[in-house]
């Protein structure tokens, strides 16, 4: 696991310090049998009422300095756990953000929050549980074998079959436990990947009423882990007992030895009673070894997982040094562009597309449902690499340019419209940190949003709900494309984003555009032909195929597809004059 390499660099000497109270805790823990031996077989076989006060007070001091040794090792280990699973959680979060869309679809959704939050916490967990009684069970038994053994050699055969066992049944603790726990993980995954398509798509299981599938769904996954959960803490619950049966079984055969020997005069009462100290003592830190293993187990699983994440690279890479491009800005290049998504077998998404989208030009992009308009645009800012083929912006191919500097000149307004938490001045801002209140109330014009962003009882202070939910669709979208016009880009991409909005407020949007941003390379993906009829292009993609360019009235006396769909969307009945308008 290379990704702990760092954390361990960070927290080496903290940790180190938490482990040397834990020793001295330990030590003092160990002390206590041997000096109550003393007590016994001298102080009160003698009846030396100030040895037994000497070696009292001795104890004293020793539980006194191991209980201060102890409160400060608690607080170190707290400290140093809390702050590794912190750090551990935002350099993860920040490797999420860091990969490719290609990356990010390797995984689950669901399975990225739950490596986020209960996978850390795994780890945490075990690293804090190593400073508090991982490391000090080993002490108390390595320990209480060496002070046995100096009080008694016969009694510590005992022992020398005792401790064998126990470490065998912790390997086989350890090697079953490690795969059924790693099932739990998945089984959480599931959980939470269904919970959250629930809390997604809350309307529409309202709307159609179907609470009972939803519940259907959950228990049965929610079953699922509670069986995985079963399953995985059966096995282990089998052993501590196991464990403990073979420790107290030693300390019956210490006693019955003890006692013979205590008869014959062989062996000291003191003595037995600090080996049978030392027998719980023993017993006690083998289930805390057992214990731990079981963290331990849990924790490896996380950490195979978190480290699936940590070892993705990047598929976006860059040359590092680059020169100033004196290109003229906007301009947008497919050269035999073809792409697929990775996993997906069969034809390609999109197919040797070859297009040149000049600086200031208003292209559109229309096409029927999954014919690869959506896929065309992403490729644009580098969301995804191109299968074969150069896209080239401001003449240079986007795979030589930083990603970050690419993505400045661009400005999406994707097809789901997302608004984050905040103000929506705060939510506008988003497009550029720094704009002003006047370029922010500019851009909400251009946008349409002006009006009903002033009607709001708080004006652009107006909180918005999660996911945008006390503003309507339309208003959602106009609030989307403020945000991507205050960056004054050089490309603005509108992927359907005025969907929701009526054809006289997307007329107006459109004519304010004109003006707002002259000089600015537009792409509007519709469904609309109305969106996009008057454009200085368009675009016709069917099945990944580009199958027309040109106006709306070449369009539409040369290009088959782009007809199909102007008749699907104003009426069938008539023939297709060379306007673009039907005859009757």
């Amino acid at each position: 696991m290379k990704f702990l390499t760092k954390y361990i660099k960070n927290y080496w000497k903290s940790f180190s310090l938490a482990l040397l109270f834990l020793t001295f805790e330990a030590i003092s823990d160990l002390m206590q049998p041997t000096i109550m031996a003393l007590i016994i077989d001298k102080g009160v076989a003698n009846k030396d009422i100030d040895y037994i006060l000497k070696m009292g007070g001795l104890m004293l001091l020793i539980a006194a300095f191991g209980a201060i040794s102890a409160s400060i090792r608690s607080v170190m280990a707290s400290i140093v756990s809390q702050s590794f699973g912190t750090e551990l959680r935002s350099d993860l979060f920040k490797k999420v953000q860091s990969l490719s869309f290609t990356n990010i679809d390797k995984f689950d959704r669901a399975s990225l929050i739950t490596r986020l939050t209960n996978d850390v916490t795994q780890m945490q967990v075990f690293v804090n549980g190593l400073m508090r009684i991982f490391v000090r069970a080993p002490l108390l038994a390595i320990g209480g074998l060496i002070m046995a053994t100096r009080l008694n050699l016969h009694l510590s055969v005992v022992l020398a079959v005792v401790v064998p066992i126990v470490a065998v049944l912790i390997m086989i603790n350890m090697r079953l436990g490690f795969p059924l726990f790693s099932r739990v993980q998945k089984a959480l995954d599931r959980v939470n990947s269904v919970m959250r398509e629930y809390l997604s798509g809350v309307r529409v299981v309202k709307a159609f009423n179907r609470f009972d599938v939803e519940v259907g769904k959950f228990t049965h996954a929610n079953d699922l882990f509670k069986d995985h959960s079963i399953t995985a803490n059966r096995l282990m619950a089998t052993f501590s007992p196991a464990i403990m049966l073979s420790v107290n079984l030693g300390i019956v055969v210490v006693l019955w030895i003890g006692g013979k020997g205590v008869n014959t005069g062989d062996i000291q009462v003191g003595h037995i009673i600090a080996f049978i100290n030392y027998m719980t003592q023993i017993l006690f830190s083998l289930m805390m070894i057992s214990m731990v293993f079981n963290m331990f187990v849990r924790a490896r699983s996380s950490a195979g997982r978190i480290n699936e994440i940590f070892l993705q690279e990047d598929t976006v890479t860059w040359k590092k040094e680059q020169k100033e491009n004196s290109a003229e800005g906007g301009r947008i290049d497919f050269e035999d562009v073809t792409f697929s998504y990775e996993g997906t077998t069969g034809k390609p998404i999109l197919n040797n597309i070859t297009l040149t989208i000049l600086p200031g030009e208003t292209v559109g992009i229309i096409g029927s449902t999954g014919s690869g308009k959506s896929t065309l645009i992403n490729l644009i800012p580098r969301f995804y690499d191109v299968f074969s083929g150069t896209i080239k912006v401001n003449n240079e191919d986007i795979k030589l340019v930083n990603p970050k500097k690419l993505r400045e000149k661009i400005a999406i307004v994707p097809q789901k419209n997302i608004l984050f938490t905040g103000s929506v001045e705060g939510n506008i801002r988003w497009g550029k940190e720094d704009a002003t209140q006047e370029e922010i109330i500019a851009a909400a014009k251009v946008a349409g949003a002006h009006d009903f962003i002033e009607r709001s009882p708080e004006g652009y202070q107006t909180r918005i709900g999660q996911g945008g939910v006390n503003f309507s669709g339309g208003q959602k979208q106009r609030i989307s494309i403020a945000r991507a016009l205050v960056k004054k880009p050089e490309i603005l991409i509108l992927d359907d984003s005025t969907s929701a909005i009526d054809v006289a407020t997307e007329a107006k949007i459109k004519e304010a555009l004109k003006k707002y941003a002259k000089g600015l390379t537009c792409l509007l993906i519709a469904q609309r032909i109305t969106s996009v009829v008057d454009a200085d292009k368009i675009v016709v993609l069917d099945h990944g195929e580009l199958v027309g360019v040109g106006s709306h009235t070449e369009l539409i006396k040369e290009c088959t597809v782009y007809q199909e769909i102007y008749q699907s969307q104003n009426g069938q009945g008539g023939g297709v004059n060379v306007t673009g308008h039907h005859t009757s």
